[in-house]
């Protein structure tokens, strides 16, 4: 459990993974089972500005990560909170009480991306990404190992289940008194 999880009445957690591993449709679907706040970190960073810019090579906002923190402190000490995003290490240990990495099959993954527009060294980077697991790492690397947790996303029927598991995971969480 997270540092300051005692304050809080509902965990959060931190769903990430190569982009195209299904962090969106896995948070979208827990948050509406569950009530808890759906977060998309790509999303808030394009709303509110807290970018530095646009890298032309990777096609995305540079996100500055110091604004993006300072933007979701309160919110988070509030608790019950699903934050998406690609990245982990930048995030307050403190924040989370359990972070999931999704995992998707490179071919699978090939796929998807490709049908999103990625091509050249943008799909290139997230295929090696995902077939080195650096995200894996560098969860375990940020995180008590004890709440890192990596889920098969290859499909609709591994979401329902990833869904479904950590629906019940919520549900026993037990906040401290």
């Amino acid at each position: 459990m997270a540092a300051d999880g005692n304050k809080r009445k509902r965990p959060n957690i931190l769903v990430t993974g190569t982009p195209g591993t299904g962090k969106t449709t896995t948070s979208s679907a827990l948050a509406e089972a569950t009530n808890l706040r759906h977060i998309n970190i790509g999303d808030l960073v394009k709303e509110k500005n807290l970018h530095d810019g646009w890298d032309d090579d990777l096609q995305c906002h540079v996100i500055n990560e110091d604004l993006v923190c300072d933007e979701l402190e309160d919110v988070m000490e509030q608790g019950g909170n699903i934050v998406d995003y690609h990245g982990c290490d930048f995030f307050p240990e403190r924040w989370f009480d359990l972070v999931v990495v999704l995992q998707t099959d490179n071919t699978v993954l090939y796929d998807r991306l490709s049908k999103r527009g990625y091509e050249g060294a943008k799909l290139s980077n997230n295929i090696e990404c995902e077939i080195f697991q650096v995200l894996l790492e560098e969860a375990k690397e940020s995180y008590s190992e004890d709440i890192v947790k990596a889920l098969k996303s290859d499909n609709i029927d591994d979401i329902t289940r990833n869904v479904s598991s950590l629906t019940d995971w919520i549900r026993s969480w037990p906040p401290t008194s």
